[in-house]
């Protein structure tokens, strides 16, 4: 069994960590709110008492961490980088952009420390489910120390290349599932409003050509799905407000690849419109709110 680091103990964190100490893994937590970190702890894991005392003596530090700045922070400015032994792995599982993904890489093999930005898919449900999709950017030997940790709290491992491919390929998924969501709440509002019963909708949806993850696992609309946000009157599994951040950095990379994603921007300026209208703590699938005029 492996010792482990784990930084940022939120609604993703809880339950991954959670896996890991199911697992057998010990675990060393940390994070800033005392409540995350002592759910963590009442479930076996021992406090750290910073990111950096996180990462003293392990074999694998993983961080689920909110941006590339918290990300900079954590592993660059709060010592988890120098704290790290020499046969230490660093898992960054937070969705951040690739410039910071990079720059982290670049600090740990300076410092002769191995690591992957390894973002993740799958939402709640998935985390408590030990069956996330990692992403994984960093070289294959690496990937292969990690990959019976990742196998703890994921089904699909995937290796996407180098250093920040992790990322990239995070950040192109999200932009998909966000632009799905407002096209499935625009067909279910159009539907609707045409008269459409909503379960017939979703019957011909799911076996037709416009069927989806997203409409299967998260439908926008109540019914269909019992166990959609939408049915708990969008309590966040993966909120409006990360979406809408997920989606500012699609376009970010969009223009840094000089990459024309005119559906990509148009989901990032609505789904923010959503959260500056006040709703981007609820989840994100709350989109079709906006499509219907009642948020």
């Amino acid at each position: 069994m492996a010792s482990i680091g784990f930084i940022g103990i939120g609604n993703m964190g809880r339950p991954m960590a959670r896996n890991l100490l199911k697992a057998g893994h010990s675990l060393k937590a940390y994070d800033i709110s005392p409540d995350a970190l002592n759910y963590t702890v009442q479930v076996g894991a021992t406090p750290a008492q910073s990111p950096k005392d996180a990462a003293e003596g392990v074999d694998f530090v993983i961080t689920m961490l909110p941006t590339g700045a918290e990300a900079r922070a954590v592993y660059l400015d709060s010592g988890v980088i120098a704290a790290a032994g020499a046969d230490t792995v660093l898992i960054d599982s937070s969705t951040i952009d690739v410039d910071s993904a990079r720059a982290v890489h670049k600090a740990a093999a300076d410092a002769g420390i191995a690591m992957l930005d390894a973002p993740v898919s799958g939402g709640v449900s998935g985390a408590e489910a030990g069956a996330l999709t990692f992403m994984c950017g960093g070289d294959p030997e690496t990937f292969a120390k990690a990959r019976p940790i990742l196998g703890v709290m994921g089904k699909s491992l995937v290796h996407c290349g180098g250093p920040g491919l992790g990322q990239a390929a995070k950040i192109c998924n999200n932009m998909v599932a966000g632009i799905s969501m407002l096209a499935l709440s625009e067909s279910f509002v159009m539907g609707e409003r045409l008269g459409l019963d909503r379960q017939t909708l979703f019957d011909v949806l799911s076996t037709s050509s416009g069927g989806s993850w997203v409409l299967q696992n998260m439908c926008p609309v109540a019914g269909p799905v019992p166990s959609a946000p939408a049915n708990r009157d969008y309590e966040a599994a993966f909120s409006a407000a990360l979406m809408a951040k997920d989606l500012r950095l699609s376009q970010a990379s969009a223009q840094s690849s000089k990459t024309a994603t005119p559906l990509g921007a148009l989901a990032a300026s609505l789904f923010t419109l959503h959260v500056n209208r006040g709703h981007g703590a609820l989840d994100s699938t709350s989109i079709a709110k906006l499509v219907d005029g009642s948020d």
